[in-house]
C-alpha cells in the first residue's frame, strides 16, 4: 500500500501522476473531498468496484457516484433537462452528490439495478480536482465509511491502520470532514433531498 502526503491546496503533480497511475492499474484509492474522504477507483473496473463493496459492506443496490471534473463532462453520463441543469449550474462544484437518470454512457453495473439512476458529484477539492483532471475522466466513488459507523474516517494515519491491507493508496490531504455529501434526487418532477450532509439542504426547500 503507497501512502502520499499531498498538499491540499496545491497538490504536486507528481504524486498525483503516481496517484493516477494506481488508479488506472485497478487499484483502490483513499482520496480527500470538499466533505469527506472517499474511496475511488476507476469506471467500469468490476473487480475494483467489487473489492470496495466488500470494504463498506455494500449490497447490491447501492448507488455509486460518479465524480466528475466539471458540468460538461457530469452530463454526459446522465440525462440532464434544463430544471435540473439550473440546479446543477449553481451547486457546482461543491457538497452535493445528484441523482439522475443515467445515460448510455455509464456502464450497467454502476446504475441502480431497479431505478437505471446513477450519483454524480463534481467536488471542491483540490486534490480531487487534480486527479480528475490528470485522469481525463470520472472516477467512482463512495464515502468512506466504514461498517458500523456513522461517520467518515477524518484522520489519514487512523486509514493507514484500519486500511492498510484492504486499498492500494491513501492519499493523506490533512484531516478531512466528519460529514458526507448531501444527495439530492433530481429524478422525480421536483428535487428531492434524500441525503442530509455537509451541502445546505435549504436550497430546494425554498
Amino acid at each position: 500500500m503507497q501512502y502520499l502526503r499531498v498538499h491540499e491546496k496545491n497538490p504536486q503533480l507528481r504524486l498525483i501522476t503516481q496517484a493516477v497511475s494506481v488508479v488506472r492499474s485497478g487499484g483502490v484509492v483513499v482520496y480527500p473531498t470538499d466533505s469527506s474522504y472517499a474511496l475511488g477507483c476507476e469506471i467500469g473496473n468490476k473487480a475494483t468496484m467489487e473489492r470496495i463493496r466488500r470494504i463498506r459492506n455494500l449490497g447490491d443496490d447501492h448507488n455509486f457516484t460518479l465524480i466528475c471534473r466539471d458540468l460538461s463532462e457530469l452530463a454526459t453520463y446522465a440525462k440532464v433537462d434544463n430544471q435540473a441543469f439550473r440546479l446543477l449550474k449553481s451547486l457546482t462544484p461543491g457538497p452535493y452528490t445528484f441523482i439522475l437518470d443515467a445515460s448510455r454512457e455509464v456502464p450497467r453495473r454502476l446504475q441502480h439495478p431497479k431505478r437505471k439512476t446513477i450519483g454524480l458529484r463534481v467536488p471542491e477539492h483540490p486534490i480531487a480536482q487534480a486527479l480528475l483532471e490528470t485522469m481525463g475522466e470520472p472516477m467512482m466513488s463512495v464515502t468512506l465509511t466504514l461498517p458500523g459507523d456513522e461517520m467518515p474516517l477524518t484522520d489519514p494515519e487512523e486509514m493507514r491502520e484500519q486500511l492498510g491491507k484492504q486499498v492500494d493508496l491513501i492519499i493523506d490531504g490533512g484531516w478531512g470532514g466528519y460529514e458526507a455529501s448531501t444527495v439530492i434526487d433530481l429524478t422525480g418532477e421536483v428535487p428531492a433531498v434524500v441525503r442530509r450532509g455537509i451541502g445546505d439542504p435549504s436550497v430546494i426547500e425554498g
